[in-house]
This record gives structure tokens, C-alpha cells and sequence, in this order.
């Protein structure tokens, strides 16, 4: 059972990073490569995107297992907390009418998603499925590059699955996993699960 503290930094992180995510889908210029995929194979295969995303998400977390990324309450706590929050955002949200808006939006997203996911994996209680799948390979590649290969990856197999890339996804690609790094240091976090 995790402590007050990391009870925190889990529960604080998640709803910091549901709040990037949610900025990042309302600026509406590409989601993340994670979700890309999802898309794709729930596009292809025509199921609901959140059956797809549970199928996914559960076999990168026993890929990472696997590779001595154990999974934890923070595992569970991540997607619970992440969906329920975005969701409710994405009621309330709207999207910026003009471009200008939008590339706001998407650009203050990002410290925003990079802060949140530097807590809730600082808390130590165990990596949602796109963190875990990344820390799987830490050593011997870097997260702030491992983050970006699993979203590349995923952003590349749902564009050929038929789901919309965009600039955002791009910078997803490109920013998060050093931002993140960038970010833990700040706070003087771990994101290792040990």
C-alpha cells in the first residue's frame, strides 16, 4: 500500500497529466502515438476504442512485466483516474475557433502532461501501459528516448492502421520523453519503478 506521500504525487500527477491530455485532444492538431494506435486497430477492427485501449494497454504492462517493470496500484490508479478526469474534461472543454488558439493550447499542454507524468511515476507505485512499455527499456535506452520510440511506434502503426497523425502527435513524439526527464529533475523524482 502506498504511503500518504506517494498517495500524492500518484493522485496529484494523474489529475495534472489528464489535464494535459485533455488540453492536448481539445487543441485538436493529433492526439498522442499511443492513442493513435488504439485508434487504428479499433478503426480497423471495429471495436469501441476503450475495449481496444484496454486489450493494448494490458499487454504492454505484461510486456513490461516481463522485462522487470512490475505493475502496481499506481498501474490501475493511472488509467482510472486519467480517464475519468479527461473525460470530464472533454465536456467542458472547447476548442479554440482559430488556429492560433489551438497551437496555444497544444503547446501549453505540454508542460503540463511532461509535470504530470514525472509525479505520478515519481510516486513509485507502479507505470501506466505507455510508460511502463517505455521504462521496459531503460537501461539500455533512455526513458526521455525510450518514451519517444513506444510513441512513434504506436503513432506509426495506427497512421497505417488508417488513424489521423498530426502536429501534435509529432510533438508528442518529439518533446514529451525529454520534457519529462527535464521535468522529474525539477522535482527531484525518480520515474524508475523499482
Amino acid at each position: 500500500m502506498p504511503s500518504a506521500h506517494q498517495g500524492g504525487w500518484l493522485l496529484g500527477g494523474c489529475v495534472v497529466l489528464a489535464v494535459g491530455v485533455g488540453m492536448l485532444l481539445t487543441a485538436d492538431l493529433g492526439s498522442d502515438g499511443y492513442s493513435t494506435f488504439v485508434n487504428g486497430l479499433a478503426l480497423t477492427f471495429g471495436l469501441s476504442f476503450w475495449v481496444v485501449n484496454l486489450v493494448v494497454g494490458s499487454v504492454l504492462v505484461v510486456m513490461a512485466a516481463a522485462r522487470h517493470v512490475r505493475p502496481g496500484v499506481g498501474t490501475v490508479t493511472q488509467v482510472v483516474v486519467v480517464g475519468v478526469v479527461i473525460s470530464l474534461l472533454l465536456d467542458a472543454l472547447e476548442t479554440p475557433d482559430g488556429l492560433g488558439g489551438r497551437i496555444t493550447l497544444l503547446v501549453a499542454a505540454f508542460p503540463v502532461l511532461a509535470l504530470g507524468i514525472a509525479a505520478y511515476l515519481g510516486s513509485n507505485t507502479g507505470a501506466g501501459p505507455t510508460e511502463a512499455a517505455a521504462l521496459a527499456w531503460d537501461p539500455p535506452v533512455p526513458f526521455r528516448w525510450s518514451y519517444s520510440l513506444v510513441q512513434g511506434g504506436g503513432a506509426l502503426g495506427g497512421w497505417l492502421l488508417g488513424a489521423t497523425v498530426g502536429v501534435g502527435t509529432i510533438a508528442v513524439i518529439v518533446a514529451l520523453g525529454p520534457l519529462v526527464d527535464v521535468a522529474s529533475r525539477l522535482l527531484r523524482l525518480d520515474v524508475h519503478q523499482t
